[in-house]
């Protein structure tokens, strides 16, 4: 339920909400230029809307029919801007986050950094943690491939984003800006409950089979334990086209963004796995209406320890970055 109140009745708004929480619900507030919104989290079920409806101080109230509700830009009308690494993503602003499946050694990692930074990235990912179908594909260098992360953003001054796969690894993320949840561990309820309770930006991506319901309730599974730090990653979805590693769902970008106020990115290496359909799938998905990007670049794709068919090179990131600069204004965003 969401109750808009009146401007020039702002002062009153105490009372309503101590009698809110009296009735044992917990609410969310939202201020606009217009209107103050507060929303009823909980079970509204017990609360007379003709009540709530005849006070002075309130506009109108409507019952909110969907079940995430942090995540609802019901709720929330204003786009969220997350703010990391010195930069803002969402409310128009752009950003390009690139860089290797895995850290491999420190020349490769700090080596990439240094060239995406200066075609324009504002964000190095690399896996460190690596969750592989086969066990015995390469499975990333774990803490130690933080380090190298952490070297590569004192050389480059690129904020980090890496894959979380394991609450107890928490620690090792401190320096990371942006903490990853893979498709894998969308529905890792468990991790998202205690990711909710850091204060770190998380980049929460779409479940191999995910629906767009699913994926914003687990978007709302780390709200509502505090954290409002979300950016939501399309990464295509599982579907019966086998041309493709998995099909790119374009149509979600603009739905999503009716649905919520969260920023949502695209990630178009895994959604292809095709190195050659990199730069048509994120122009599309920046023309769609993205906040970003998110790209595998490496500096010898054949040569990969992971997922070398779905990454660009530097020199061709170079190039894409500066087609998506010309699509930007046309879509109302900026960098």
């Amino acid at each position: 339920m969401i109750i808009v109140i009146k401007n020039e009745k702002k002062n009153e708004l105490e009372k309503l909400i101590k009698w809110i929480k009296n009735q044992g619900l917990d609410i969310h507030m939202s201020e606009g230029a217009n209107a103050t919104i507060v929303g009823l989290i909980g079970d509204t079920s017990k609360i007379d809307i003709d009540l709530i409806s005849s006070l002075d101080i309130v506009e109108s109230v409507k019952r909110i029919s969907e079940p995430y509700k942090k995540v609802n830009r019901k709720f929330h009308p204003a786009d969220t801007v997350i703010s990391a690494g010195g930069r803002e993503i969402g409310g128009g602003r752009f950003c390009f986050i690139a860089g290797p499946c895995s850290v491999e050694n420190e020349e490769q990692i700090v080596g990439i950094a240094l060239a995406v930074k200066k075609s324009g990235a504002h964000f190095l990912r690399g896996g460190a943690f690596k969750p592989r179908t086969s066990p015995y594909a390469f499975q990333g260098m774990g803490a130690d491939g933080i380090e190298l992360l952490k070297k590569a953003k004192k050389k480059s001054g690129l904020g980090i984003v890496t894959e979380i796969m394991n609450i107890n690894h928490l620690d090792l993320f401190s320096d990371v800006d942006i903490i990853q949840v893979g498709a894998r561990n969308m529905q890792n309820f468990d991790l998202l409950k205690e990711l909710g309770q850091s204060k770190k930006p998380i980049l929460l991506k779409r479940g191999l089979s995910g629906t767009i319901e699913e994926w914003l309730m687990s978007a709302e599974y780390v709200m509502s334990k505090g954290n409002e730090n979300v950016i939501l990653c399309e990464r295509g979805i599982r579907t019966f086209e086998h041309y493709t590693r998995n099909t790119l769902d374009l149509s979600a970008i603009p739905l999503v963004k009716e649905l919520t106020h969260l920023p949502v990115i695209v990630d178009p290496s895994h959604a292809s796995g095709l190195s050659r359909l990199v730069r048509p799938m994120s122009l599309a998905a920046t023309a769609a209406g993205s906040d970003g990007l998110i790209i595998e670049v490496h500096n010898d794709p054949p040569r990969a320890l992971c997922d070398g068919a779905q990454s660009i090179r530097p020199e061709q990131f170079d190039e894409l970055v500066k087609k998506i600069k010309d699509i930007l204004p046309i879509v109302d965003k900026r960098l």
